[in-house]
């Protein structure tokens, strides 16, 4: 049997929004289930995210630092956001949060990750870059103002091994940061060059 996640949509007999808000939604689906039963499943709707690892020329990582309120702490994380454009390429959503956020721009994208970070509880599927060929966005170019839990958020670099190792001896957290800490590391293995294009489709 091929190791390969697959499209596949059960039947829904009923389905019913539980809650909506300004950019999830909570549904309960009747999803009818093999032998004839069928079974509520409650899950998150969520618009979709991309993210960020983003690489300089020494090996080192960005990272910046977010307060998460519903796990009530400072979690480091990779440069990301929501996919809030309709119909917005996922490469241009990913250079404008790491232009907002870290104030960077790059000139070379590769497609390092496609993950749901909770299937069993949300629609959510983050595509996360590899951004390499770096460089500062000069003040006078950054109009992004930063609000809420985005004003106090610290920007550091950090060897791409030693990122690794944080995340290995649970010092980071997000399943993102995580993720592409430890894809970027293995993809490296081969000087990047297994990675897919940008614009690659999702898979």
């Amino acid at each position: 049997m091929n190791i390969e996640d697959l499209a596949e949509s059960w039947e829904v007999t009923g389905s019913a929004e539980r809650f909506a808000g300004r950019v999830i939604s909570v549904r309960t689906d009747t999803v009818k289930m093999p032998g004839g039963v069928v079974a509520d499943r409650d899950y998150v709707v969520h618009p979709g995210s991309v993210g960020v690892v983003a690489l300089d020329d020494d090996d080192r990582v960005l990272l910046i630092r977010q307060y998460r309120h519903p796990v009530r702490r400072l979690l480091w994380e990779l440069p990301a956001g929501i996919r809030d454009v309709p119909g917005e390429p996922l490469v241009d959503c990913a250079a404008r949060e790491l232009a907002e956020e870290a104030a960077y721009r790059a000139r070379t994208w590769h497609t390092l990750l496609d993950i749901h970070t909770s299937p069993g509880m949300s629609s959510e599927s983050i595509r996360i870059f590899l951004a390499r060929d770096l460089e500062p966005i000069p003040d006078e170019e950054n109009v992004f103002v930063h609000q809420h839990e985005e004003i106090d958020m610290p920007v550091m670099w950090i060897p791409l091994a030693a990122a690794v190792g944080k995340a290995l001896s649970g010092m980071i957290h997000n399943s993102v940061a995580v993720a592409g800490i430890l894809a970027a590391y293995a993809a490296s293995a081969d000087g990047f060059k297994g990675l897919r294009p940008a614009d690659a489709p999702e898979a």
